[in-house]
C-alpha cells in the first residue's frame, strides 16, 4: 500500500538519484599516496589526447602492485556505480528509450531486482540470496555495503582506511617517493596537447617510475607491523573487486535472466492444460522439464487443501487433526455389524466381488481374511472389533500417506 502523506510534493519533482554517497565514502580514503593515486587515475580516464589503447597500456604498466594502486580500484568502483545510476551498465542503444534493444535505466534495474526477490523463491524455493541475486548482489555498492556489516566484522572501507592511515603515519620515504612519481606522471599527461608528437617514450619513462615506486613501497611493507596492513590492503581490495564483478555480471545479464525466469513461469502455468502439457512433453529436450510435465497430473492429484496446514505440529498431531476433520471414525461401535460391514465394502484393500449375496457376518469374515486377521475359533463380534480397529488404523495410515504425497507435490525441488 502506497503511503499518501507527502506524495503530492513528489509529483513535480524527480528523485535525482546519484552515487554521491559512495563518492563521499571514497573521499574519506583519500589519504597520502591513495589521494595521488586517485588523482592520477582520474586524469588518465578524462584525458582526451591519449588513445584508448595508450590508456589501457598505461594503466597496465602502473598496476604492477595492485593493492597499492588503490586509485584505480576506487576509480573503477565509482565509474561502475555511475553506470548503474544512468543505466548504461545494461548494453543497448541509448537512443531507444524502451524495449530489449534500448539502453537500460535505473528504474528498470530496480524493478527487475525487486521482481527477482519474489520470482526466485516461487520457482526455486529458496531466497534470492541463495542464488546470489539479492538486492545487494546487484546494488550493494550503492547500498553502503562497504560501510556496514550484518555481523561484528569491520566494514571494508573502515578496515581499509585503518591500514592506509597506519602506512601513511609510518612516514616512509618510499611512500613519499610514490606520491612524487604519481605527481610527475600526472603532470606529464596534463602537459600533452593535441599536436604533441613522439611522447610515448617519455610517457613510458614516467610509467616505469611509478611501477618502480610501487615495488619499493611494497618491499618496505614486508616486515611487521606494516606487513599486517599490507595484507589487509590485499584482502579489502579483493572484496571490492569481487563485489563489483558480481554486480556487473548480475546486472549486465539481468534482462536475459529475468526473461528466462518469466518464460519458465509461463511454461509451468500452461501445464494445467492437458493438451498443451502433452505437447510440451513431446517437444521438451530437457529431462527435468519432461519429468515435470509427465508427473504433473499425478502430482496435481496428490494436492489437497485438507492436507495443507500452516502449523509446525508433528506429523502425528496433524494426522489426528485431519482424521477428526474428515468425520472419522465413521463407525463408533464394533457390535454394529451392519455399519462395520458397510465400512468394509468402502475399504480400498478389500475385494467386494460377490458381497451382494452375503450376510453382514459373512462380509466381516471375508474382509478379515483379506486383511490378514485370524478368523479361526473366533465369534463374529470379536472379528468385527478386530476388523474395525484394522480399518480405523488404515484410515489413519492413508491420511499419513496422503499428507506425505501432498507435502511432496507442494515442495519445490
Amino acid at each position: 500500500m502506497t503511503v499518501n502523506k507527502g506524495l503530492a510534493s513528489l509529483a513535480d519533482n524527480q528523485p535525482n538519484f546519484s552515487n554521491q554517497a559512495l563518492e563521499n565514502a571514497v573521499n574519506t580514503l583519500k589519504v597520502g599516496w591513495v589521494t595521488k593515486s586517485f588523482e592520477l587515475d582520474s586524469v588518465i580516464a578524462s584525458n582526451g589526447i591519449l588513445t584508448t589503447s595508450q590508456k589501457n597500456d598505461l594503466k597496465d604498466d602502473i598496476n604492477n602492485v595492485t593493492h597499492l594502486n588503490l586509485g584505480r580500484v576506487l576509480g573503477d568502483l565509482i565509474r561502475h556505480s555511475a553506470t548503474i545510476i544512468d543505466g548504461s551498465i545494461i548494453p543497448g542503444n541509448a537512443d531507444i528509450t524502451s524495449g530489449p534493444n534500448g539502453q537500460g535505466t535505473f528504474l528498470e534495474i530496480l524493478g527487475s531486482v525487486q521482481g527477482l526477490q519474489i520470482t526466485i523463491p516461487s520457482l526455486n524455493g529458496v531466497p534470492a540470496s541463495d542464488k546470489k541475486r539479492a538486492v545487494n548482489d546487484h546494488l550493494g555498492t550503492l547500498n553502503n555495503i562497504f560501510l556496514e556489516t550484518e555481523d561484528s566484522s569491520v566494514p571494508v572501507f573502515t578496515s581499509l582506511l585503518e591500514s592506509i592511515n597506519f602506512i601513511v603515519t609510518a612516514d616512509l620515504a618510499t611512500e613519499t617517493a610514490l606520491e612524487t612519481a604519481y605527481d610527475n606522471l600526472k603532470a606529464f599527461i596534463n602537459s600533452v596537447v593535441g599536436d604533441s608528437t613522439d611522447f610515448q617514450q617519455t610517457l613510458d619513462t614516467f610509467a616505469t617510475a611509478v611501477a618502480t615506486a610501487h615495488t619499493n613501497l611494497n618491499n618496505a611493507l614486508a616486515a611487521q607491523p606494516l606487513l599486517t596492513h599490507k595484507n589487509n590492503l590485499i584482502a579489502q581490495r579483493e572484496k571490492i573487486n569481487v563485489q563489483v564483478a558480481l554486480e556487473n555480471s548480475n546486472i549486465t545479464g539481468l534482462r536475459t535472466y529475468v526473461e528466462s525466469l518469466s518464460n519458465n513461469l509461463a511454461f509451468t502455468s500452461m501445464a494445467s492444460d492437458p493438451t498443451l502439457r502433452r505437447l510440451m512433453t513431446k517437444v521438451a529436450q530437457n529431462k527435468q522439464w519432461q519429468t515435470y510435465f509427465e508427473n504433473y497430473e499425478n502430482e496435481q492429484d496428490n494436492l489437497n487443501p485438507i492436507y495443507t496446514t500452516d502449523t509446525d505440529s508433528d506429523k502425528g498431531t496433524l494426522v489426528d487433526q485431519i482424521y477428526a476433520n474428515s468425520g472419522l471414525p465413521d463407525v463408533l461401535e464394533s457390535f454394529d455389524l451392519v455399519a462395520v460391514a458397510e465400512k468394509a465394502q468402502r475399504d480400498s484393500r478389500i475385494d467386494t466381488a460377490g458381497f451382494d449375496s452375503l450376510t453382514e457376518s459373512q462380509i466381516i469374515t471375508k474382509a478379515c481374511e483379506q486383511v490378514g486377521i485370524v478368523t479361526a475359533n473366533r465369534d463374529i463380534f470379536g472379528l468385527s472389533e478386530s476388523l474395525l480397529n484394522n480399518m480405523n488404523q488404515h484410515d489413519r495410515d492413508e491420511i499419513a500417506r496422503r499428507l506425505d504425497l501432498n507435502e511432496s507435490a507442494n515442495t519445490l525441488s
